[in-house]
């Protein structure tokens, strides 16, 4: 499976760049999914549902199902976060898998730089990162484009993983 990733600190416009990306990439005909990583607790169910009231009662899975979409729910309880090679093993095979955040882990990336936030580039100090997209000229050792450029940055991914 093709994975490239989006990295960045807080702000420096990570989700805005996948969304684009999802579009652009998604357009020229390729099947795209995502996985985006969140440090916080969040829960994608409202309190009343069904689903949500199958979740408090104790069940480990559920699965909501309807003619548009189905959303699997796992609780992990007391089970360790999944890694992002087991949860792209649980993927159906798609062309690429965008991934926003992981940037721990060995899978080319992109950093997102925004120079308004007063972040430091994380790419001098990680070579899994191939490029960065910034909304301000940089002096790296890899590939800058501008954040905006959507085709560019598509087109950059696109050749890295062999679209």
């Amino acid at each position: 499976m093709r994975v490239y990733g989006v990295v960045g600190w807080k702000n420096a416009g990570k989700t805005g760049l996948m969304e684009r990306l999802v579009a652009e990439i998604t357009a020229r005909g390729h099947s795209v999914s995502t996985v985006k990583h969140a440090h916080h607790v969040f829960d994608v169910d409202q309190p009343g549902k069904d689903s949500y009231r199958h979740r408090e009662a104790g069940a480990r899975q559920v699965v909501l199902v309807s003619r548009k979409r189905i959303a699997l729910m796992h609780e992990l309880r007391d089970e360790d976060e999944p890694t992002l090679a087991e949860l792209l093993a649980q993927l159906a095979p798609v062309d690429l898998v965008l991934v926003e955040g992981y940037k721990r882990d060995t899978h080319p990336k992109i950093e997102a730089f925004r120079h308004e936030t007063g972040n430091a580039l994380i790419a001098p100090d990680d070579p899994t990162i191939q490029a960065v997209a910034s909304d301000t000229p940089l002096d790296v050792d890899r590939p800058v484009f501008d954040l905006d450029d959507t085709a560019l940055i598509a087109d950059f991914i696109l050749d890295q993983v062999g679209l």
